[in-house]
């Protein structure tokens, strides 16, 4: 078959690992955690030069780790903000009023997507994390750039066994709230685990991975804009073209903190036959 790549897209994406540091300790995670924080505060500065650099508006998207653990997030959120990007993240939404306050105030109506991870190991007040998030989200409208795209608040949960019952009850409340549900499959050793059929028949039942429609994609061969108008970023500086890139190490961009960095200009086939990059598939950057 031949694919047709997709328009290139006015607006890239940078899904930036601002750090490796979390206060939860979740059974299922995948990360590897390592405390920092004196070099974070102190690349910051660089950080936000490089970003100066881009040409265009692009939607940073904020994650670790757990990002509102990172000693400089208020200055690198108002620091973006203040250089025409928007602002994404994911959070395991354990943060405190003044802190998620402080967020939503340095963003400067110019916030993307807020995505609370809802872990089960942890959150246990479920009514309360709701409230929490309706508060969050009126204050994120309230505060919206009108010019910009429209914000958006979503709720995530990895699907493990142990969760997986309780799944279908969660996204009817979630939704009933008014707050977008989308499960994310386990994985070990960054693969999918082996689920059942019918496992995998009542995960796609709500939505597939991120509301995808599928577990586990395989794009291999696919256009993707991927390393050109997307990219991986890591808490050093190095730059990868997806996350099946940084996981193989292959198809490095370099270090992004370099003032000679630089993108693709085109499409490019993907080249991995398990792809757990979402962001591409939702911003219409791969082929369908």
């Amino acid at each position: 078959m031949t694919w047709i790549a997709p328009p290139r897209p006015d607006e890239g994406v940078i899904s930036w690992n601002i750090n490796t540091a979390c206060n939860y300790r979740c059974s299922y995670c995948t990360q590897r955690f390592k405390e920092d924080r004196g070099r974070w505060a102190a690349d910051t500065p660089r950080f936000l030069a490089a970003f100066g650099r881009l040409p265009g508006r692009w939607e940073v998207k904020l994650s670790g780790g757990e990002p509102f653990v990172h000693p400089t997030l208020t200055e690198i959120v108002s620091g973006l903000a203040a250089l025409g990007h928007r602002i994404s993240v994911v959070t395991n939404f354990s943060a405190p009023a003044t802190k998620l306050d402080a967020f939503v105030r340095a963003a400067q109506g110019r916030i993307g997507v807020f995505s609370a991870s809802l872990h089960l190991e942890y959150a246990i007040d479920i009514e309360g994390f709701i409230a929490r998030l309706d508060l969050l989200q009126s204050a994120i409208h309230a505060a919206h750039d009108a010019s910009l795209p429209a914000p958006s608040v979503c709720v995530t949960c990895v699907a493990t066994r142990a969760n997986l019952p309780k799944l279908q009850a969660l996204r009817d409340r979630f939704e009933d709230a008014g707050l977008t549900f989308k499960v994310q499959p386990e994985k070990q050793d960054r693969d999918v685990i082996p689920y059942t059929t019918l496992e995998r028949a009542a995960i796609e039942t709500l939505g597939g991975h991120n509301l995808t429609g599928e577990v586990a994609h395989d794009f291999h061969g696919r256009p993707c804009w991927a390393g050109a108008r997307y990219f991986i970023l890591d808490d050093l500086g190095a730059a990868w073209r997806c996350y099946p890139a940084r996981r193989y190490r292959t198809e490095a961009l370099g270090s992004f903190l370099d003032e000679g960095f630089t993108l693709g200009e085109s499409a490019s086939p993907c080249q991995y036959r398990y792809c757990n990059c979402t962001v591409p598939i939702a911003r219409g950057m791969m082929s369908q």
